[in-house]
């Protein structure tokens, strides 16, 4: 067997569960998970993925943990009631013009 070595890291727990969650689907544990990023890094001599900003794109709402979708639909709920309404046309016109969709 080889040796090992310990790898602390803070991340943030909605973060951590996300991930678990993912991982648990694929059936790879989150250590196997943090030994495959280092080789890559080995391997590629570099991190094994861009690093860049995100596009302004709108995200889907599975990529939303609970809290943030729960309060991302709290906000629309208070904008109807609020009056703040467009005509569907009017915003399918914007978003392919923003984003392409």
């Amino acid at each position: 067997m080889t040796k090992t070595t310990n790898v602390f890291a803070r991340v943030e727990p909605d973060l951590k569960m996300q991930a678990e969650s993912v991982l648990g689907e694929l059936g790879i544990p989150m250590s196997n998970a943090i030994s495959l990023y280092l080789r890559q890094i080995v391997l590629q001599r570099g991190i094994p993925f861009e690093v860049k900003l995100p596009c302004k794109k709108p995200i889907s709402a599975g990529a939303l943990s609970d809290a943030c979708l729960d309060a991302e639909l709290e906000k629309g709920i208070a904008a109807v009631k609020a009056g703040c309404v467009r005509k569907a046309g009017d915003v399918h016109a914007d978003m392919k013009a923003k984003y392409g969709i």
